[in-house]
């Protein structure tokens, strides 16, 4: 499936998720079972090391892995079912810093029946790199994330 041109609100999760809309997170790209979205890292998203708060990017990356499972238009007779995550295991590689541009990139790696597995990968770039590449490559590898998913009813 190709990727999907955005307009509005790119992915009917995020109309009302309040969470990744604090963290200031734009959608750069949706497609079947993959997302890539990007946030510039503020004082009140650090630890008191000055590094970006693990629950940060955590928060950031399980953003990426929600938009990855769940379809933007749902097909018939899928309008009452949500992806959430069963499980995730993150790693963190490197820190980063207030003021870097953080990209995560979400691909579906497997998909059976209601589960799911995904890999995300979060990338950080001091602002001028990110502008200067924004279709390049979104920086240094600085966590993995891999998020287990199950599909179940809305209620």
């Amino acid at each position: 499936m190709g990727e999907t041109t955005l307009s509005g609100p790119p992915h009917p999760i995020l109309e009302n998720d309040y969470a990744s809309e604090w963290m200031g997170i734009e959608v750069l790209s949706l497609s079947d079972g993959h997302a890539t979205i990007r946030m510039t890292l503020r004082q009140e998203m650090l630890n008191g090391f000055g590094m970006a708060h693990g629950g940060m990017i955590f928060a950031f990356a399980d953003s990426a892995f929600a938009l990855a499972c769940n379809p933007i238009h749902p097909s018939p007779g899928e309008e009452n079912l949500i992806t959430v995550a069963s499980g995730v295991d993150i790693n963190f590689l490197k820190p980063a810093y207030r003021g870097q541009v953080v990209t995560a990139v979400a691909d579906r790696r497997s998909s059976a029946g209601r589960s799911g597995l995904y890999d995300i990968q979060i990338f950080a770039a001091d602002a001028l790199q990110a502008e200067s590449t924004p279709s390049g490559a979104p920086g240094e590898l600085i966590a993995e994330f891999r998020g287990r998913s199950r599909t179940i009813p809305k209620k």
